[in-house]
C-alpha cells in the first residue's frame, strides 16, 4: 500500500508547514489527485486518518479533488482530456497522443487555525 507512504510525506508537509506559519491544527487538507497518478482513494483515506494521529493534522477533513487526464494529440495539435492512456483522440480519432497531465498529486491547500 503505497498509500501509507504518500500520506507519511504529506504528513511532513504539515509539520513544516505548521513550524513556519505557526498554526496549531489543520481542519480541512485538500488534495488534487490526477487521474493517472495510481492512488487509490479509499485506502488514502484510511492511510489518512492512521498517519495524522498526533499530528495538526489529526481529524482534519480530507478532500480530493479529481483532475483529469490530458494529453496532446499530434494528429490535430490539439491538447484533449482522456480517461485512459490508450483512449484515442476524442477530438480527430487519432492515435498519437502523448498524456502530457493527470498523473500528478498535490496539496491544493489547507484550512488551518
Amino acid at each position: 500500500m503505497h498509500e501509507m507512504s504518500l500520506v507519511e510525506g504529506i504528513r511532513s508537509i504539515v509539520l513544516d508547514q505548521a513550524r513556519t506559519h505557526g498554526f496549531s491544527r489543520v481542519t480541512v487538507l485538500r488534495l488534487e489527485i490526477g487521474r493517472f497518478a495510481g492512488v487509490e482513494k479509499p485506502a488514502l483515506d484510511f492511510a489518512f486518518d492512521v498517519v495524522m494521529r498526533g499530528s495538526p493534522a489529526e481529524g482534519a477533513r480530507l478532500e480530493i479533488i479529481d483532475l483529469p487526464g490530458q494529453a496532446m494529440c499530434y494528429d490535430c495539435m490539439t491538447a484533449v482530456e482522456i480517461a485512459s492512456r490508450l483512449d484515442p483522440c476524442p477530438r480527430c480519432g487519432g492515435g498519437r497522443l502523448i498524456p502530457n497531465g493527470g498523473d500528478e498529486m498535490r496539496i491544493k491547500d489547507m484550512e488551518v487555525v
